[in-house]
């Protein structure tokens, strides 16, 4: 059985072999077409398409939502030429952190010239 990390790379390389392809053949070289504003759309309504799911809380459904909303994620970080790798190696960094620790430091950072 592949690890999640091992389905994810293998997506996220589906999904870059579709970039510069024939929109009207493949819908995610129609969203790498249609730019990041397109993109970025479809992760908001599958986002909301998710919290939906949850508050009904029908068990396949969220995960039928959440699919979508981390596919579409893939293809956002694709667009900006990212990897899920980067997204891991960023969670690996937080582990074994305090969330409430973690925020504060992002927040002071934020608020540095």
């Amino acid at each position: 059985m592949s690890s999640p990390s091992d389905i994810l790379a293998r997506l996220a390389e589906v999904i870059e072999s579709r970039r510069g392809g024939d929109p009207d053949k493949s819908y995610v070289a129609r969203l790498f077409a249609k730019g990041d504003d397109a993109i970025l759309k479809k992760i908001g309504e599958e986002a909301t398409e998710t919290v939906l799911a949850a508050k009904d809380g029908d068990p396949k459904r969220i995960v039928a939502e959440t699919a979508d909303l981390w596919f579409h994620t893939l293809v956002m970080l694709a667009h900006y030429k990212l990897t899920p790798g980067d997204v891991l190696a960023e969670l690996a960094r937080r582990e074994g952190l305090s969330g409430l620790d973690e925020f504060a430091a992002r927040s002071s950072t934020a608020t540095r010239p």
